[in-house]
């Protein structure tokens, strides 16, 4: 499938600098113009971008559908496998639908590629909170403030639970 709509989208940029903006070509009895073209383009590659599906993912996930986020976050990773921030997201994705340890290995992963970004330490702590590390949790969430991390709550429950 993937092979076919690549083939489409070489014909089509061949094609379309050929036709006359706003001009129909037509194909066996059927009429397809040039805007129609310039779309069906644009989607086949837009459909085939990391920043589509992280785009998509991120609707999801704020609109509560978590499985269908994760899907469009681990697509936007099958194309683009270097992405920190798809990890970091699908990691939250995960957390919220109950996936600690899903969670945790996505953080794992954001953590490999950018070892900067408190906020993949913090959540990282909240995962592993949940599934009873309370040493890997203080770990990471003392790891976060190191960072920069200035989230009251987090240092409140520093203060709390790692003592």
């Amino acid at each position: 499938m993937i092979e076919y709509m690549k083939k489409r989208t070489a014909m089509i940029g061949v094609l379309l600098p050929l036709i006359p903006l706003g001009q129909a070509l037509l194909f066996g009895g059927g009429a397809l113009s040039s805007a129609a073209l310039m779309i069906a383009a644009s989607e086949t590659a837009q459909a085939e971008s990391p920043s589509f599906y992280f785009n998509r993912g991120i609707d999801k996930k704020n609109a509560g559908d978590y499985y269908g986020a994760i899907s469009d976050f681990s697509k936007a990773i099958e194309i683009n496998p270097r992405l920190a921030n798809v990890y970091y997201n699908r990691g939250l994705a995960r957390r919220k639908s109950g996936d600690n340890h899903g969670a945790i290995s996505d953080y794992n992963k954001a953590i490999e590629l950018n070892p900067s970004y408190a906020l993949t330490f913090r959540n990282r702590s909240v995962a592993k909170e949940h599934i009873g590390d309370l040493k890997g949790a203080c770990s990471d969430a003392r790891k976060a403030v190191s960072l920069g991390d200035q989230n009251e709550a987090n240092m409140r429950w520093i203060e709390k639970e790692c003592q």
